[in-house]
């Protein structure tokens, strides 16, 4: 095949360019500067001018190696985590840059493991975490948990539209262990007080072992949570005695983060 051959064949194009990179490359960048919600297909067909059946195609071979999610509550594609990942990896993703000083020091005031987080249409992903020195403790990075039975999920439910939370809760909610809740509900009947209390708590409904507490971060000008600092433990180290107190200082580090995103960086 020749320059300048059929693009929708995933032809070469003028100057060497292969048309059908060329153009997945332009749909992941029309989904990395869409709104924290993601875009439709719709949207970014219109934003790369390309006819839908040709974005929906690209797009789909993106979702199938995790550069892309599609939100199955609303239909909107957002930048996969594959991608994030490879981003936190080669050193280049901010959100991990800025958060790496403020969760050493979380970790070495309390003694315990602490992540940040990022929303992701089925859950929330560990992107950055700082273990304590002392501890022997599993990575959860790149792991991405279920939100109805984490304290990071719940932060970010709690801070969601009603209608919207619901809709992330795709019953039946599978019950981890003999505690979790797992009644759409139930959960729901809790957000006040997460939102009261500033912090989300979850106590052995993943892992019967492991309990956590968790607070969002907001990106300037958005109500909606952008990701989420988590400090846990195995009970015996974290237990629900210690809630108040480490639920505080999660808070208070999910405020710096917010904070420090909000403010330019070179």
């Amino acid at each position: 095949m020749t320059a300048g051959a059929d693009p929708e064949s995933g032809g070469v194009a003028d100057r060497g360019r292969v048309q059908s990179v060329d153009r997945a490359l332009r749909l992941l960048r029309a989904v990395s500067d869409a709104s924290p919600e993601g875009a439709t297909l719709s949207e970014l067909a219109a934003v790369c001018g390309l006819n839908k059946a040709t974005a929906w195609r690209l797009l789909g071979s993106l979702a199938d190696r995790g550069m892309v999610d599609r939100d199955p509550s609303n239909q909107r594609f957002l930048i996969g985590f594959d991608l994030l990942r490879m981003a936190s990896s080669a050193g280049y993703d901010g959100l991990v840059r800025r958060s790496q000083p403020i969760l050493d020091r979380v970790c070495a005031a309390t003694g315990e493991t602490t992540d940040v987080a990022v929303v992701r249409p089925g859950g929330v992903a560990f992107v950055a975490e700082a273990v304590p020195p002392t501890v022997l403790a599993v990575s959860w990075l790149g792991r991405e948990i279920p939100m109805h039975a984490s304290s990071a999920g719940r932060a970010v439910l709690a801070w969601l539209p009603e209608g919207e939370a619901r809709a992330r809760l795709h019953a039946p909610l599978d019950a981890y262990t003999p505690v979790t809740v797992h009644d759409v509900d139930a959960l729901v009947a809790e957000f006040a007080q997460v939102r009261k209390d500033g912090y989300a708590a979850c106590a052995g409904e993943m892992e019967p072992t492991l309990n956590g507490v968790s607070a969002p971060v907001f990106r300037p000008g958005d109500q909606r949570p952008y990701a989420v600092m988590n400090i846990w433990g195995p009970t015996q180290r974290v237990p629900v005695s210690r809630f108040d107190e480490l639920g505080g200082i999660a808070a208070e580090a999910a405020r710096e983060l917010s904070a420090e995103l909000a403010r330019p960086h070179p």
